[in-house]
C-alpha cells in the first residue's frame, strides 16, 4: 500500500485522511494545532511535528488546508513540503487557493521530479466524511490515473479540467454559483416569511418547482430549523469569493453577482458569523425582516 501524507486535518481534511487509514494505507498526518492530530492517531495514523517530517519517505502528500497564506507556509515554510520531496512523489493539494499559486508549486515541485495535481473538493463535511467527494483536477491525465485507488477512496468523482491550475479555477468558478445560489434561497425565503408563508410549504414549492437547487436540497432544513453547525464555513465562502473576484479581474471579466455576493457574505462576516455554516448569511436577511425564516408555521 502506498504511504501517505496528510497536511491539514480541519472540517474536510480529518474525515478524509480517516477514510484513507480505513481502507489501511499508511498514514502520517499534521496539523498546526496538535489536538486535531489525537483522534487520527488513535485510529492509527503516525504523528509529525513538521509537514516536512510527515512527507518524507511518502509515496503521496495531500494537503487540505485554508488559504493562500497557510498552503504557502506549508510548502515552503522552513519545514515545508518542498524540503522533503524527491522523484517519483505526487503532491495532491485539494485545498481552494488562487490558481496562480498553483501553478508556482506546480512548477517548483516538477522542477524537483515530483509531480502536482490540483484537486480540489466539492460535497463539504458529509460528503468527506461519507468518501463521496467529487475532485475537479488540474495537471497530467497519467499522474490522475496513477493515483485512482487514492481518489477512490475519498471521493465518486474524478473530473479531469486540464493542466495545473484548471482544478483551481473550476472551483471558484463552482464556489461562486454555490455563493449566488445559497443567497437566492435565503432572499426567497424572506420574501415568503416576511409575507406569512410557511417556511415548511416554500421549502417543499423550491424543491419541487424550477427554483430547485442543491442549495435547497443541504440547506433549506437547517435554515428553517436554525441549525448553522459548520458543514462549510461563512469566512470559507466569502473567502473563495475574494479569489473567484480576484481571478475575475485578472482575465477582465465583469463579475456582478459575483460581486454582490462577495458583499453579503462579508455582511454575513462583519456581523459574527464566519465560524457558521455558510447558510448563516440568512441572518442578515431575517435581521432586514425582522423575523427567523423557521417562525412561520403551517397551521
Amino acid at each position: 500500500m502506498k504511504k501517505i501524507a496528510f497536511v491539514g486535518l480541519g472540517t474536510m481534511g480529518a474525515p478524509m485522511a480517516s477514510n484513507l487509514l480505513k481502507r489501511d494505507y499508511e498514514v502520517t498526518v499534521y496539523n498546526r494545532t496538535d489536538e486535531k492530530c489525537r483522534p487520527l492517531a488513535e485510529q492509527g495514523a503516525s504523528t509529525s511535528p513538521t509537514p516536512r517530517e510527515a512527507s518524507e519517505g511518502a509515496d503521496v502528500v495531500i494537503t487540505m488546508v485554508s488559504n493562500d497564506d497557510s498552503v504557502r507556509d506549508v510548502f515552503y515554510g522552513e519545514n515545508g513540503i518542498l524540503s522533503s520531496l524527491t522523484e517519483g512523489m505526487t503532491v495532491i493539494d485539494c485545498s481552494t487557493i488562487s490558481p496562480d499559486l498553483v501553478k508556482e508549486i506546480a512548477a517548483t515541485v516538477s522542477a524537483q521530479g515530483a509531480s502536482f495535481l490540483d484537486a480540489p473538493v466539492t460535497g463539504s463535511k458529509p460528503a468527506a466524511i461519507d468518501g463521496t467527494l467529487v475532485f475537479m483536477v488540474g495537471g497530467d491525465a497519467a499522474v490522475i490515473e496513477a493515483q485512482a485507488d487514492v481518489f477512490d477512496t475519498l471521493g465518486k468523482k474524478v473530473i479531469h479540467m486540464g493542466p495545473n491550475g484548471s482544478g483551481a479555477v473550476a472551483k471558484l468558478a463552482h464556489n461562486t454559483m454555490v455563493g449566488i445560489n445559497n443567497l437566492a434561497l435565503a432572499e426567497g425565503f424572506a420574501i415568503a416569511a416576511k409575507s406569512g408563508i410557511p417556511a415548511d410549504n416554500f421549502l417543499e414549492l423550491v424543491q419541487l418547482g424550477s427554483a430547485g437547487s442543491k442549495a435547497a436540497d443541504l440547506k433549506g432544513r437547517k435554515i428553517i430549523e436554525g441549525d448553522f453547525s459548520n458543514q462549510f464555513s461563512l469566512a470559507l465562502m466569502l473567502k473563495d469569493l475574494k479569489l473567484a473576484s480576484s481571478l475575475t479581474d485578472g482575465i477582465g471579466m465583469p463579475s456582478p453577482m459575483l460581486n454582490l455576493a462577495k458583499s453579503l457574505f462579508q455582511a454575513g462576516a462583519s456581523e459574527g458569523y464566519g465560524e457558521e455554516d455558510l447558510s448563516a448569511v440568512v441572518k442578515c436577511y431575517e435581521a432586514w425582516i425582522g423575523q427567523t425564516i423557521g417562525g412561520q408555521k403551517e397551521q
